[in-house]
């Protein structure tokens, strides 16, 4: 076993509304990741699959608030922690975040080199224009991006390229945890493919240490990751490898995930693609029970009547589900 770059346990974040409301967005979430590994994050829209990548950052500010759980970088609990010691001292160099749509977080009216210095000057007030130039020119093109890049305006740059910028501009001080919320998105298969590539790089040549990698898409998270984590309503129902995830999924939800897009390794389907029937639970009221309850077709009456909790099979696979491997393996045989 690695050394282990990100730990977290029992964390528990919400949203509170205008009216007051509670949101339970991120309920009870626990993981580990190690050197050198990735972790790919799944589930449909409203899962809570950002809010844990915002809640992992330690940085809290309305709507979103802590509740409980511990967040733990390379040894030191950040959970707790007032806003600006995170912002000096945990952003940037302990955990960097690339959000969705980075591409539009460029002020068009400044040149890319001063976003580099603010992120670097955030955390040594002291660093020269020059030192901050030599590092961004180094770093850029050890990442294939080149030199005239620095001097230029967001809006003088493609889709793909201010991708790109972005990743190497939240990556410039070599954090051990980097948190990438649908890096791909909205882009075309040439520029996905650049960015993977470059994530890629960056976990090889050990600018980062860890990535977490966030998105919709399944069989993406097959070529990118180690492990594919799925989330649904606010909770993990099931983690393993990538292979054992796209190919050999436990949790009825997984299944249901996988049903429901077309896999490219599994060749054309002779049957047609399924659809998940319902809609995910209220996060104001979340239910006692299973939460994918009402839309499983093998829940039960004693699915709704408890608390479900993480079990671990002898291979290390984690779901959330009353049944066995073996009844699971069984019931899904038998269709």
């Amino acid at each position: 076993m690695g050394k282990v770059m990100l730990e977290v346990k029992d964390l528990k974040t919400k949203y509170v509304t205008r009216l007051k409301e509670d949101v339970f967005a991120v309920d009870g979430v626990s993981l580990k990741i190690e050197e050198g590994k990735s972790l790919g994050i799944a589930g449909e829209s409203g899962c809570g699959k950002s809010t844990l990548a915002l809640s992992l950052m330690g940085y809290y500010f309305p709507p979103l608030h802590y509740i409980s759980g511990d967040i733990i970088v390379d040894g030191n609990n950040i959970s707790g922690r007032k806003p600006d010691d995170v912002r000096r001292n945990v952003l940037g160099n302990e955990i960097a975040y690339i959000p969705q749509a980075a591409m539009n977080a460029l002020n068009p009216t400044q040149k890319i080199i001063r976003f580099i210095e603010d992120v670097i000057r955030v955390h040594d007030p002291k660093a020269t224009k020059k030192d901050i130039y030599d590092l961004a020119k180094e770093r850029f093109a050890i990442l294939g991006l080149p030199e005239e890049v620095l001097q230029k305006h967001a809006v003088e740059l493609s889709g793909g390229m201010k991708q790109r910028t972005v990743i190497a501009i939240s990556t410039i001080l070599s954090p051990k945890v980097l948190i990438a919320d649908e890096p791909s998105s909205a882009l075309d298969v040439t520029s996905q493919k650049m960015v993977i590539k470059m994530m890629r790089d960056l976990m090889d040549k050990g600018f980062i240490k860890s990535m977490i990698f966030i998105t919709h898409e399944l069989p993406l998270l097959y070529n990118v990751t180690d492990d594919i984590m799925v989330m649904y309503a606010g909770q993990i129902v099931e983690r393993g490898t990538a292979k054992e995830m796209v190919f050999d999924s436990l949790h009825p939800y997984t299944k249901g995930l996988m049903g429901s897009i077309i896999v490219p390794e599994e060749g054309v389907r002779e049957n047609k693609l399924t659809a998940i029937p319902g809609t995910p639970p209220n996060l104001k009221h979340p239910p006692k029970g299973c939460r994918f309850a009402d839309r499983c077709k093998y829940a039960t009456p004693t699915c709704t009547a408890m608390e479900i909790p993480v079990k671990e099979d002898s291979a290390g696979r984690e779901y959330r589900c009353l049944m066995s491997v073996r009844k699971i393996r069984e019931v899904y045989e038998n269709e």
